[in-house]
């Protein structure tokens, strides 16, 4: 371990007080102006640091890792998904990945049965029509959505997000329904008041909405292909605050514009930044651009977990949130 402080380089702009904490603590490199780095950048960045703190617009595949200088030892990860980074090849070069799990669950959560609502009941039209001034009276039969009191939700992972999900659903006054690798515990499935199901294709044709929180990993991209949505019901809704690359996007927007699906309610995208152009043109369709943990709270916490692995590593102990391949 190295006697100097170790150079860290932060690759986006983060919040100050985790920027100046990290500046006190480390040799810190910040970006300020908060623009993605290039893949030219990041190799240089991997070549020169002991820590690299990247996020998830940072792609750190086995490429670029194989670049990485003998002094690299540490990949903070400013996030809880860590899909973005290739943790077994930065393992087999003896480089620890961190991430920071716990801390975006109940913002990540809010957000997901706010898109609920705002599905379920045209929140987002509404407002678009009296901001446009094309309010002109109420009408018995104008603007109708539906209730989510006394709906079937399926919940696919109940991990902490899901749970999290999971209890807010409960309170609104829904069903709740699951598929995971496996069952939660009996205290915790007998809490929740919530059935477990372990065939998806036979979930997803009997819920009114469907809610994702898995993580994204080989054994989920497009989980939901076009084939497990069209088990869906016709009014049915789907809220994704997990990973796009969990859906097939293309499906869902044909099946929005044909009406085979409800709503639908995306804070994540398969080729984010980039939306399928059919998706903007859809009046079901609520997008968010990624405020899954977008919080003053939840993201400076995860700074705060940012730095406790940088700390903890430079001590000489294994930081508190390894990510093991075994996990993924």
């Amino acid at each position: 371990m190295p006697a100097r402080k170790p150079k860290v380089i932060v690759t986006r702009r983060l919040p100050d007080p985790v920027e100046t904490r990290l500046r006190e603590l480390f040799d810190t490199q910040l970006n300020l102006t908060d623009e993605p780095l290039d893949r030219t950048a990041l190799i240089a960045a991997v070549k020169s640091a002991d820590v690299i703190v990247p996020t998830i617009t940072d792609k750190l595949d086995a490429d670029i890792l194989s670049q990485a200088g003998e002094q690299l030892k540490l990949i903070a990860n400013f996030g809880a998904g860590v899909d973005h980074i290739d943790v077994a090849a930065a393992n087999a070069r003896g480089i620890s990945v961190t991430n920071t799990p716990g801390v975006l669950t109940e913002d990540t959560a809010d957000l997901t049965l706010a898109l609920m609502m705002a599905v379920s009941r045209r929140i987002v039209e509404g407002a678009n029509v009296a901001q446009a001034g094309g309010f002109t009276g109420w009408a018995p039969t104008w603007m109708m959505g539906r209730r989510i009191s006394g709906k079937r939700l399926g919940i696919i992972g109940m991990g902490r997000i899901g749970q999290a999900v999971a209890r807010r659903a409960k309170a609104f006054g829904m069903q709740i329904h699951y598929h995971n690798r496996k069952p939660v515990s009996p205290r915790i499935a007998e809490d929740l008041e919530a059935t477990y199901w372990e065939s998806l294709d036979q979930m997803l044709a009997r819920m009114d909405i469907i809610s994702v929180n898995c993580p994204h990993t080989p054994a989920t991209y497009h989980l939901l292909s076009a084939r497990r949505l069209k088990l869906m019901q016709p009014h049915a809704i789907l809220v994704n605050t997990a990973r796009g690359e969990i859906i097939d996007e293309g499906a869902l927007a044909d099946q929005l514009a044909k009406g085979e699906i409800g709503g639908a309610g995306l804070d994540v995208f398969e080729f984010e930044p980039a939306i399928n152009p059919k998706l903007l043109k859809l009046p079901n369709a609520v997008l968010l651009p990624h405020l899954g943990s977008a919080t003053v709270e939840a993201r400076t916490e995860m700074g705060e977990k940012v730095i406790i692995n940088i700390k903890t590593w430079m001590d000489g102990h294994k930081p508190p949130d390894r990510v093991l391949t075994s996990m993924l």
